[in-house]
């Protein structure tokens, strides 16, 4: 007898969501798919997780966060947003998928939209699925920027617009321009913002704005952050969520039921970082600039090849020439010993392209571009 029965929400989402699951690289292959930094996390900040031990921060914590950590939030917040947040405001999550995935079951209902505009992380719509929602993708321009007039059509009636800025997988990074209109557009809605900025300390050229120095976004926006990329702390699972206090307790309430209190100590070492600040990741940035252009270069020069070129976060998303689906031509270029992302993971418009990220050194890079430029010109035939 089996006694197995997927839930609703596990059948929604299972039955969207194709992407692959930690597949192992093959033998020889050279793997550009992870977002994850390629370097250790720094020592001031693994010495504060192991002070915390010794000074006793193994209990159950706060289930809001350590409050000293989420007021520390708040004051980087207030001084972002150029105005008064408390930590009430705060919750500390488990990482920043919990804390995009606790915004979107604490504030979508079943049969509510949800307009994404993508390409994307793919979490969202996994998440909106998850909470019964209807995800409703836009693409973005071709220029990889909002096509605010789209957002706003799509978004009549909807209960949450939600995106990444800086963008996973295009890399772009949103204008000024592009979030006040959207702000003015959603003046007089319910419609909530969930704005993701993993990636805010990783940008190259002049320009990042955040969703909370927009004043006419604050009263509908979900701020959610991560220690992740920024301080190189992916296992660690740091994130946090600043929302307006009635929406941030209905997050908190959803949060504590999937996750309980996030572990102390590294909510100790995570309070060390952001007081260090995104200075002590400087040479990490420096070094994801210098393989930012030499991968922007190398993609140049590959016949057929179309990108726009990435300012902020370490990915490159390019459309190669080949009349084939971005699954296929992924499995074709594991044959040629090079592991990439296929676009189609990222939405409907990422169909005919690929993520390469640059999360590696500089030698991982042109061995994996030779692969690519050496599989595209065999596979073209």
């Amino acid at each position: 007898m089996n006694l197995y029965r997927p839930s609703a929400a596990i059948a929604r989402v299972t039955a969207a969501s194709l992407r692959p699951t930690g597949a192992a690289t093959p033998t020889g292959a050279v793997s550009l798919s992870m977002g994850e930094p390629d370097f250790e996390t720094p020592r001031e900040i693994i010495d504060a997780a192991v002070g915390a031990l010794h000074e006793g921060w193994t209990h159950y914590g706060d289930l809001n966060g350590d409050p000293e950590l989420r007021q520390c939030i708040a004051e980087l917040v207030s001084e972002e947003a150029g105005r008064g947040v408390g930590p009430e405001s705060v919750l500390v999550s488990h990482g920043g998928a919990a804390a995009i995935t606790a915004t979107i079951l604490a504030t979508v209902n079943p049969g509510e939209n949800v307009v994404i505009p993508e390409p994307t992380y793919s979490l969202y719509p996994d998440a909106v699925r998850l909470a019964g929602g209807e995800p409703v993708f836009v693409p973005t321009r071709a220029d990889n920027q909002l096509d605010v007039p789209a957002l706003l059509a799509a978004a009549k009636n909807a209960r949450l617009i939600t995106f990444c800025n800086p963008v996973n997988p295009t890399g772009a990074v949103f204008s000024k321009e592009s979030l006040e209109q959207l702000a003015e557009g959603l003046q007089g809605t319910d419609t909530l913002v969930l704005a993701d900025e993993a990636y805010a300390h990783m940008v190259y050229d002049e320009g990042f704005v955040s969703c909370l120095a927009i004043p006419a976004l604050q009263e509908r926006l979900v701020y959610c952050q991560t220690l992740s990329k920024t301080y190189a702390m992916t296992g660690w699972r740091v994130g946090y969520v600043v929302a307006p206090e009635d929406i941030a307790e209905s997050i908190r309430a959803v949060h504590r039921t999937m996750n309980s209190s996030v572990n102390a100590a590294a909510q100790r070492a995570s309070l060390k970082a952001l007081q260090l600040g995104p200075g002590i990741s400087a040479g990490m940035l420096a070094a994801y600039r210098e393989r930012r252009d030499y991968v922007v270069e190398r993609l140049k020069n590959i016949p057929g090849v179309e990108f726009t070129e990435p300012t902020g976060a370490f990915y490159a998303f390019f459309r190669y020439p080949q009349a084939l689906p971005a699954r296929v031509m992924l499995d074709r270029f594991k044959d040629h010993g090079i592991v990439l992302r296929a676009g189609s993971e990222y939405g409907p418009s990422g169909e005919g392209h690929l993520r390469l990220s640059f999360a590696a050194n500089l030698d991982t890079l042109k061995t994996a571009l030779d692969r690519i430029e050496q599989g595209i010109r065999e596979i073209q035939g």
